[in-house]
């Protein structure tokens, strides 16, 4: 067995069972795998789901079990530690993997030992359809991800997502997991980053982190959620996350970070005049409101 397989799960009852069941069903077989679902506090009937799929589900090692501190960090370090493999693979609770998912990520670790991390591509799958105002920039706080056509090294600062992502336990385990000072979702806050914080920290180490487009989950992003509050949350989040990750640093790492982020509004405003002449205007104000926002938790508000 080579990959320990780990789903943070929060209220997600409706998709965790499509999200086991295309794990159930891989091109590899069972035993070169297992699977570790950690329940985040769910109040939504998560565990009866769960219990329900493994009576029809016996085979391979999937385990349940709970981590009740708030917080994706949480509840990741908690599935790592149970982990028995040498390589770590963490996505979401509503992200279906493709048919040969694992078997692609099991080539690449093949192909190239001498890597320690590396992640793969997302698509989003919009229930019951794209937006109209959704964009390629907004599409990020979806989980949109596709860095390259083919298998590279990522480049100037870019690195894996966190609903596909996969790390070697070692120093994963050296690194002393993710930074549970950037929680991710705790009630309706959000600090995100968690992911960019444990890739930055690799690098920092003089590893390169790669990626695979053949490592590819469809993630579920239900239109109907998407409301000015939800997409505030994410945004204001990852600003959030910034803050913490670059004061942790220096003052001046922080303050060089502010300026970036205000050219970044800068870029959407000019953007959004770019749509609004080409004859899209319903995406103008979404990839403004996104630069915003993220500001706006950058600074604290």
């Amino acid at each position: 067995m080579q990959l320990s397989i780990i789903i943070c799960s929060y209220n997600r009852a409706n998709f965790i069972g499509d999200a086991l069941t295309a794990l159930y069903e891989q091109t590899t077989s069972l035993d070169q795998f297992e699977v570790f679902i950690v329940d985040n506090n769910s109040t939504d009937g998560t565990t009866e789901v769960f219990n329900q799929w493994r009576q029809t589900h016996p085979n391979g090692k999937f385990v349940y079990t709970s981590e009740t501190k708030q917080g994706a960090s949480f509840a990741r370090n908690t599935g790592a530690k149970l982990a028995t493999t040498p390589w770590l693979c963490f996505i979401d609770d509503d992200a279906i993997a493709t048919p040969q998912y694992v078997e692609n990520v099991i080539k690449h670790i093949l192909d190239q030992p001498f890597i320690v991390g590396f992640g793969g591509k997302i698509i989003p799958k919009y229930i019951p359809s794209e937006p109209r105002w959704m964009s390629y920039y907004v599409s990020s706080m979806v989980g949109n991800f596709d860095y390259a056509t083919t298998a590279c090294a990522f480049e100037n600062g870019k690195y894996p997502l966190e609903s596909n992502m996969i790390v070697a336990k070692q120093v994963f385990d050296q690194i002393g997991g993710f930074n549970e000072q950037i929680p991710g979702v705790v009630g309706t806050l959000r600090i995100g980053g968690e992911g960019k914080e444990l890739f930055y920290k690799i690098m920092a180490l003089d590893h390169t982190i790669y990626y695979d487009p053949s490592i590819i989950v469809h993630h579920v992003v239900e239109v109907s959620k998407l409301t000015p509050a939800y997409l505030y949350r994410v945004a204001s989040g990852i600003g959030r996350g910034e803050r913490s990750r670059t004061k942790a640093i220096s003052s001046a790492s922080y303050t060089n970070k502010v300026i970036e982020y205000g050219f970044k509004l800068l870029a959407a405003m000019f953007l959004g005049v770019k749509y609004a002449l080409q004859g899209t205007p319903a995406k103008t104000m979404p990839v403004i409101q996104f630069r915003m926002d993220a500001l706006k938790g950058l600074l604290g508000y």
